[in-house]
């Protein structure tokens, strides 16, 4: 087996969430979880920058998941958790990070990825490449956005 050049170490070092997704059991809550200081930072930009940056992440994921998948020689390998980093950003997009959003967020976007109701998994199934990797945690993510506003607003918190 031939050594990775730089440009290749970075794009596994960064689609394995920091290598956090080499963890041997649950890489992608792991992965998950290093998304949230990114989060954090993330609630101090305005809306617009937000949804900017989170957008970028998304293009970003999708070509590193699917330049993972060819260096590693495998079809969605469970420690490419650049997906669920960019599931997570989409999960907390707009809203206040406390911790109630942070604790909330973070079970409804693990829920909704590892259950997968229609059309997540359907989508993860007929989209191939990173783009396939990437597009079922964003749709999580987005369920996970709007139930999470639903229930801040019946809390009122």
């Amino acid at each position: 087996r031939r050594a990775m050049k730089f440009g290749q170490q970075a794009v596994l070092f960064f689609s394995t969430g920091f290598y956090s997704g080499y963890i041997p059991f649950a890489p992608g809550t792991f992965g998950t979880l290093t998304a949230l200081p990114l989060c954090y930072l993330l609630s101090f930009c305005s809306p617009g920058v937000g949804v900017g940056m989170i957008a970028a992440v998304i293009v970003l994921a999708v070509w590193m998941a699917g330049a993972s998948e060819k260096l590693l020689g495998r079809k969605d390998p469970g420690c490419i958790v650049i997906d669920e980093i960019a599931g997570m950003l989409v999960t907390m997009a707009g809203l206040p990070f406390t911790l109630f959003t942070a604790v909330a967020g973070f079970v409804l976007f693990r829920i909704l990825d590892i259950v997968k109701p229609f059309p997540i998994r359907t989508l993860e199934r007929k989209i191939p490449g990173g783009t396939g990797i990437v597009i079922d945690d964003v749709v999580a993510g987005i369920i996970a956005n709007f139930t999470l506003r639903i229930m801040l607003h019946l809390i009122e918190i």
